[in-house]
């Protein structure tokens, strides 16, 4: 057991204050590993979709990565509805965002150019969103108002 006194314990905690920054950081400056995938499906159309869960996944999303298969994409998992805010700083790929309610309704779609610095929000508080490449949903009529599948998903 280690015991802290009170003159001991303000430096420590800076210790691991920085030590966190520094990890975050260094976590932003390379792509993330793999994450646990869930099967999505949006009509016929099977997605592969990685869960982001944590803070740390959710910053580090997409950035750095270089390559993404078609039906790939990364789903931000949060516990509640707020209005969600996403941009593509040091985001490789161009990469099309739908906002989804907590049964997998899309109530918004945004198309999001690489290494740009610019907001794209939810037209309204959303519970997920699904990164996918650019054009995916276009390419299949996928359009606010569809409802997505899977496990993540509460049934309506």
């Amino acid at each position: 057991m280690i015991q802290i006194n009170s003159r001991s314990a303000k430096p420590l905690l800076l210790l691991c204050l920085a030590l966190a920054g520094l990890t975050d950081a260094l976590a932003q400056t390379r792509p993330q590993p793999r994450l646990p995938v869930a099967e999505l499906t949006a009509g016929m159309h099977v997605i592969r979709a990685e869960l982001a869960v944590t803070p740390a996944q959710q910053a580090t999303g997409m950035m750095w990565r270089t390559e993404m298969q078609g039906n790939e994409g990364m789903l931000f998992v949060n516990e509640d509805d707020q209005v969600r805010c996403f941009w593509m700083k040091n985001t490789l790929i161009p990469l099309t965002i739908a906002y989804l309610t907590a049964d997998g309704t899309i109530i918004n779609l945004a198309d999001m150019q690489p290494k740009s610095e610019q907001s794209h929000c939810s037209a309204r508080p959303a519970r997920f969103a699904l990164e996918m490449r650019q054009g995916w949903f276009d390419k299949r009529g996928i359009k606010p108002g569809f409802q997505l599948r899977g496990k993540p998903f509460t049934a309506k």
